[in-house]
């Protein structure tokens, strides 16, 4: 711990405490395609950074830092919720940087800034790292439409869609033309021949 004590990590302590919300918050835009139980913004968040860090691969990005993006993206969510798209017409939310600041507060100097930094990066979407995770972002999307879409619920074609024309590089675009193709289920045959 380098020479912390206890007590100077207790608003670290506090934010581990607060994302946790995340686990139990309903990303509510599937709420409107009809999804009774949604998604939370922590599952979405974990896939997303697993699908950064392969878009980052292949893109000649930092893949553990477009993962790290992917992962605190939607952390001030815990303040304001997850807000669908029709919503954000309606209401004027107060900037993920400024609710990063609010978050991480308590932090120490070290920890508060990577996380800070690492949202305001992410919003700005300008970095090699940002403009995969920004398309990692849209593609779980995509995914997890799909994924609905062959449970049965027909009405997320317009997610679909609209993920597929925000992806912006070439490795994003690529794999959504894969997932499109794909049976979700697809994975479970495949696997390495058993040595006998």
């Amino acid at each position: 711990m380098k020479g912390q004590g206890v007590s100077e990590l207790a608003g670290e302590a506090g934010y581990l405490l607060e994302i946790g919300l995340l686990k139990r918050t309903r990303r509510t835009g599937w709420w409107i395609a009809g999804i009774r139980d949604p998604e939370s913004i922590a599952e979405h968040s974990w896939r997303t950074a697993i699908t950064g860090m392969i878009i980052a691969s292949h893109e000649g990005a930092d893949p553990a830092r477009t993962s790290m993006l992917c992962s605190l993206h939607d952390t001030p969510e815990t303040r304001i919720g997850d807000i669908p798209k029709i919503g954000k017409h309606y209401l004027k939310a107060t900037a993920p940087d400024t609710i990063a600041a609010d978050q991480t507060a308590k932090c120490s100097d070290q920890a508060g800034q990577v996380i800070r930094d690492a949202i305001a990066e992410f919003e700005a979407g300008q970095t090699p790292e940002a403009l995969c995770a920004k398309d990692a972002d849209k593609l779980e999307c995509l995914i997890q439409a799909v994924e609905y879409q062959h449970q049965g619920v027909s009405t997320v074609t317009r997610w679909i869609e609209s993920s597929l024309a925000a992806l912006k590089t070439d490795t994003a675009r690529g794999l959504a033309d894969e997932i499109l193709k794909a049976n979700p289920l697809a994975w479970e045959q495949t696997r390495r021949p058993s040595a006998t």
